[in-house]
Protein backbone atom coordinates (compact mmCIF):
# COMPACT_ATOMS: atom_id res chain seq x y z
CA UNK A 1 0.00 0.00 0.00
CA UNK A 2 2.93 2.58 1.23
CA UNK A 3 5.18 1.73 -2.15
CA UNK A 4 2.07 3.14 -4.77
CA UNK A 5 3.55 5.63 -6.48
CA UNK A 6 1.11 8.85 -6.96
CA UNK A 7 0.93 9.96 -10.46
CA UNK A 8 2.82 13.83 -9.08
CA UNK A 9 5.40 11.25 -8.96
CA UNK A 10 5.73 9.18 -12.05
CA UNK A 11 5.09 12.41 -13.88
CA UNK A 12 8.25 14.32 -11.95
CA UNK A 13 9.84 10.72 -12.17
CA UNK A 14 9.58 11.07 -16.13
CA UNK A 15 10.58 14.59 -16.17
CA UNK A 16 13.78 13.57 -14.37
CA UNK A 17 14.79 10.84 -16.96
CA UNK A 18 13.63 12.90 -20.20
CA UNK A 19 15.94 15.30 -18.65
CA UNK A 20 18.91 13.24 -18.43
CA UNK A 21 18.10 11.92 -21.26
CA UNK A 22 18.17 14.92 -23.21
CA UNK A 23 21.19 15.86 -21.54
CA UNK A 24 22.71 12.46 -22.97
CA UNK A 25 21.48 13.32 -26.56
CA UNK A 26 22.96 16.90 -26.21
CA UNK A 27 26.98 15.79 -25.53
CA UNK A 28 26.68 13.62 -28.07
CA UNK A 29 25.47 15.45 -30.32
CA UNK A 30 27.72 18.19 -29.57
CA UNK A 31 30.64 16.04 -30.13
CA UNK A 32 29.24 14.57 -33.41
CA UNK A 33 29.06 17.90 -34.84
CA UNK A 34 32.59 19.22 -33.70
CA UNK A 35 34.07 16.01 -35.68
CA UNK A 36 31.79 16.68 -38.62
CA UNK A 37 32.76 19.96 -38.73
CA UNK A 38 36.76 19.08 -38.05
CA UNK A 39 36.41 16.65 -41.31
CA UNK A 40 34.33 18.68 -43.59
CA UNK A 41 37.15 21.69 -42.96
CA UNK A 42 39.85 19.31 -43.84
CA UNK A 43 38.49 17.69 -46.93
CA UNK A 44 38.03 21.31 -48.48
CA UNK A 45 41.17 22.89 -46.97
CA UNK A 46 40.12 25.26 -44.72
CA UNK A 47 42.38 24.07 -42.25
CA UNK A 48 46.02 22.62 -43.01
CA UNK A 49 45.23 18.95 -41.92
CA UNK A 50 49.56 18.40 -41.74
CA UNK A 51 49.22 20.79 -38.02
CA UNK A 52 45.51 19.50 -37.25
CA UNK A 53 45.17 16.33 -39.08
CA UNK A 54 41.45 14.68 -39.54
CA UNK A 55 39.03 12.42 -37.79
CA UNK A 56 39.52 10.10 -41.07
CA UNK A 57 42.80 10.16 -40.81
CA UNK A 58 43.18 9.20 -37.15
CA UNK A 59 40.65 6.43 -37.57
CA UNK A 60 42.45 4.86 -40.26
CA UNK A 61 45.60 5.16 -37.92
CA UNK A 62 43.89 3.39 -34.80
CA UNK A 63 42.95 0.72 -37.31
CA UNK A 64 46.59 0.21 -38.42
CA UNK A 65 47.70 0.47 -34.60
CA UNK A 66 44.76 -2.11 -33.33
CA UNK A 67 45.51 -4.81 -35.88
CA UNK A 68 49.54 -4.74 -35.52
CA UNK A 69 49.40 -4.92 -31.36
CA UNK A 70 50.91 -2.01 -30.90
CA UNK A 71 47.97 0.59 -29.60
CA UNK A 72 47.39 -2.40 -27.03
CA UNK A 73 50.68 -2.32 -26.14
CA UNK A 74 51.46 1.08 -25.19
CA UNK A 75 47.98 1.49 -23.51
CA UNK A 76 49.13 -1.32 -21.32
CA UNK A 77 52.00 0.38 -20.24
CA UNK A 78 50.25 3.96 -19.12
CA UNK A 79 47.62 2.06 -17.55
CA UNK A 80 49.62 0.37 -15.70
CA UNK A 81 51.66 3.12 -14.35
CA UNK A 82 48.78 5.34 -13.55
CA UNK A 83 47.08 2.57 -11.41
CA UNK A 84 50.07 2.04 -9.65
CA UNK A 85 50.72 5.76 -9.34
CA UNK A 86 47.06 6.71 -8.56
CA UNK A 87 46.61 3.72 -5.70
CA UNK A 88 49.99 4.33 -3.93
CA UNK A 89 49.30 8.19 -3.86
CA UNK A 90 45.87 7.87 -3.00
CA UNK A 91 46.61 5.51 -0.10
CA UNK A 92 49.92 7.51 1.10
CA UNK A 93 48.01 10.92 1.50
CA UNK A 94 45.30 9.51 3.19
CA UNK A 95 47.24 7.55 5.64
CA UNK A 96 49.68 11.23 5.90
CA UNK A 97 46.31 12.89 6.93
CA UNK A 98 45.13 10.19 9.23
CA UNK A 99 48.20 10.87 11.07
CA UNK A 100 48.13 14.66 11.21
CA UNK A 101 44.30 14.21 12.53
CA UNK A 102 45.27 12.08 15.07
CA UNK A 103 48.63 13.94 16.11
CA UNK A 104 47.95 18.15 16.34
CA UNK A 105 51.88 18.37 17.05
CA UNK A 106 53.01 17.11 13.60
CA UNK A 107 50.01 18.81 12.01
CA UNK A 108 51.31 22.25 13.19
CA UNK A 109 54.93 21.20 12.36
CA UNK A 110 54.24 20.10 8.96
CA UNK A 111 51.53 22.55 7.81
CA UNK A 112 53.96 25.31 6.06
CA UNK A 113 55.90 22.51 3.97
CA UNK A 114 52.85 20.86 2.80
CA UNK A 115 51.43 24.32 1.86
CA UNK A 116 54.70 25.18 0.21
CA UNK A 117 54.75 21.61 -1.56
CA UNK A 118 51.12 22.08 -2.64
CA UNK A 119 52.22 25.43 -4.31
CA UNK A 120 54.99 23.82 -6.17
CA UNK A 121 54.46 23.06 -9.41
CA UNK A 122 55.19 18.91 -9.80
CA UNK A 123 55.39 18.49 -12.99
CA UNK A 124 58.05 20.82 -12.81
CA UNK A 125 60.09 18.89 -10.44
CA UNK A 126 59.95 15.48 -12.95
CA UNK A 127 63.57 15.58 -14.08
CA UNK A 128 64.44 15.66 -10.49
CA UNK A 129 62.48 12.81 -9.31
CA UNK A 130 63.77 10.71 -12.06
CA UNK A 131 67.47 11.46 -11.76
CA UNK A 132 66.93 10.25 -8.25
CA UNK A 133 64.49 6.89 -8.73
CA UNK A 134 65.77 6.60 -12.21
CA UNK A 135 64.87 6.60 -15.84
CA UNK A 136 62.45 3.65 -16.00
CA UNK A 137 58.68 2.39 -14.76
CA UNK A 138 59.76 3.25 -11.18
CA UNK A 139 60.77 7.04 -12.13
CA UNK A 140 57.18 7.36 -14.13
CA UNK A 141 55.43 5.59 -10.75
CA UNK A 142 57.21 8.11 -8.62
CA UNK A 143 56.10 11.34 -10.39
CA UNK A 144 52.21 10.31 -10.88
CA UNK A 145 52.53 9.80 -6.86
CA UNK A 146 54.12 13.34 -6.54
CA UNK A 147 51.99 15.17 -8.28
CA UNK A 148 48.59 13.58 -6.35
CA UNK A 149 50.02 12.96 -2.97
CA UNK A 150 50.22 16.29 -1.39
CA UNK A 151 46.82 17.21 -2.89
CA UNK A 152 45.20 13.90 -1.15
CA UNK A 153 47.01 15.14 2.15
CA UNK A 154 45.34 17.97 2.61
CA UNK A 155 42.36 17.20 0.69
CA UNK A 156 41.55 14.87 3.01
CA UNK A 157 42.95 16.27 6.17
CA UNK A 158 40.84 19.24 5.58
CA UNK A 159 37.69 16.48 5.50
CA UNK A 160 38.76 14.89 8.79
CA UNK A 161 38.68 18.77 10.38
CA UNK A 162 35.47 19.53 9.45
CA UNK A 163 33.89 16.94 10.91
CA UNK A 164 31.32 17.54 13.50
CA UNK A 165 32.93 17.98 16.73
CA UNK A 166 29.83 17.65 18.75
CA UNK A 167 29.87 13.38 17.32
CA UNK A 168 33.51 13.59 18.47
CA UNK A 169 32.97 14.55 21.97
CA UNK A 170 30.00 12.66 22.26
CA UNK A 171 32.03 9.29 22.02
CA UNK A 172 34.96 10.60 24.27
CA UNK A 173 32.25 11.62 26.70
CA UNK A 174 31.26 7.53 26.25
CA UNK A 175 34.94 6.46 26.75
CA UNK A 176 35.40 6.02 22.51
CA UNK A 177 39.19 5.78 21.89
CA UNK A 178 41.16 7.89 19.59
CA UNK A 179 40.95 4.54 17.02
CA UNK A 180 37.63 3.82 17.61
CA UNK A 181 36.66 8.14 16.29
CA UNK A 182 38.45 7.60 13.67
CA UNK A 183 36.72 4.52 12.73
CA UNK A 184 33.18 5.62 13.52
CA UNK A 185 33.01 8.98 12.78
CA UNK A 186 35.77 10.41 10.78
CA UNK A 187 36.34 8.35 8.33
CA UNK A 188 32.82 7.92 7.72
CA UNK A 189 31.86 11.42 7.72
CA UNK A 190 35.02 12.16 5.40
CA UNK A 191 33.94 9.69 2.85
CA UNK A 192 32.36 12.23 0.07
CA UNK A 193 36.00 13.96 0.76
CA UNK A 194 37.74 10.83 0.20
CA UNK A 195 35.72 10.02 -2.72
CA UNK A 196 36.07 13.73 -4.21
CA UNK A 197 40.12 12.82 -3.92
CA UNK A 198 39.68 10.05 -5.80
CA UNK A 199 38.65 11.84 -8.87
CA UNK A 200 40.79 14.56 -8.86
CA UNK A 201 43.82 12.05 -7.86
CA UNK A 202 42.97 9.80 -11.54
CA UNK A 203 43.84 12.73 -13.88
CA UNK A 204 46.74 14.21 -11.51
CA UNK A 205 48.15 10.34 -11.64
CA UNK A 206 48.09 10.46 -15.24
CA UNK A 207 49.28 14.47 -15.77
CA UNK A 208 52.80 12.61 -13.48
CA UNK A 209 52.79 9.65 -16.00
CA UNK A 210 52.30 10.80 -19.09
CA UNK A 211 55.35 13.67 -18.46
CA UNK A 212 57.38 11.14 -17.06
CA UNK A 213 56.76 9.22 -20.35
CA UNK A 214 57.22 12.41 -21.83
CA UNK A 215 61.30 12.40 -20.64
CA UNK A 216 62.14 8.91 -20.25
CA UNK A 217 59.78 6.13 -21.18
CA UNK A 218 60.32 4.34 -24.17
CA UNK A 219 56.35 3.06 -24.37
CA UNK A 220 53.18 4.46 -23.49
CA UNK A 221 51.02 7.07 -24.57
CA UNK A 222 53.27 9.70 -23.78
CA UNK A 223 55.68 8.67 -25.87
CA UNK A 224 53.14 7.71 -28.59
CA UNK A 225 53.00 12.29 -28.33
CA UNK A 226 56.21 12.51 -28.34
CA UNK A 227 57.01 10.37 -31.01
CA UNK A 228 54.38 11.95 -33.12
CA UNK A 229 55.26 15.17 -32.45
CA UNK A 230 58.75 14.82 -32.87
CA UNK A 231 58.48 13.14 -36.48
CA UNK A 232 55.84 15.56 -37.41
CA UNK A 233 52.96 12.57 -37.31
CA UNK A 234 50.00 14.74 -36.18
CA UNK A 235 47.65 11.67 -36.48
CA UNK A 236 49.44 9.88 -34.09
CA UNK A 237 49.63 12.74 -31.76
CA UNK A 238 45.62 13.18 -32.04
CA UNK A 239 45.32 9.47 -31.85
CA UNK A 240 47.33 8.99 -28.85
CA UNK A 241 45.24 12.32 -27.30
CA UNK A 242 41.79 10.98 -27.95
CA UNK A 243 42.79 7.69 -26.31
CA UNK A 244 44.18 9.55 -23.30
CA UNK A 245 40.81 11.27 -23.17
CA UNK A 246 38.67 8.51 -23.19
CA UNK A 247 40.71 5.88 -20.98
CA UNK A 248 40.73 8.62 -18.57
CA UNK A 249 36.99 9.39 -18.47
CA UNK A 250 36.54 5.56 -18.09
CA UNK A 251 38.38 5.67 -15.30
CA UNK A 252 36.42 8.58 -13.86
CA UNK A 253 33.03 6.97 -14.71
CA UNK A 254 34.22 3.43 -12.81
CA UNK A 255 34.98 5.94 -9.26
CA UNK A 256 31.64 7.57 -10.04
CA UNK A 257 30.41 3.97 -10.32
CA UNK A 258 31.69 2.86 -6.71
CA UNK A 259 30.71 5.88 -5.00
CA UNK A 260 27.01 5.64 -6.10
CA UNK A 261 27.36 1.69 -4.90
CA UNK A 262 29.14 2.95 -1.28
CA UNK A 263 26.80 5.43 -0.82
CA UNK A 264 23.44 3.67 -2.02
CA UNK A 265 22.71 3.69 1.60
CA UNK A 266 22.59 7.54 2.32
CA UNK A 267 20.11 8.28 -0.40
Amino acid sequence: MYNKVSEEQEKYIRKIKRRKKNITITQILILVVWLFLWEVTAKLGWIDTFLTSSPSEVWKLFVEYTKNGNLFYHIGISVTETIIGFLIGTILGVLVAIMLWWSDFIAKVLDPYLVVLNSLPKTALAPIIIIWVGAGYSGIIVTAITVSIVVTIMNVYSGFRNVDEDKIKLLETFGATKFQVLKKVVLPSSFPTIISTLKVNIGLSWVGVIVGEFLVSKAGIGYLIVYGGQVFKLDLVMMSVFILAIISAVMYQLIAFVEKKLTKWQQ
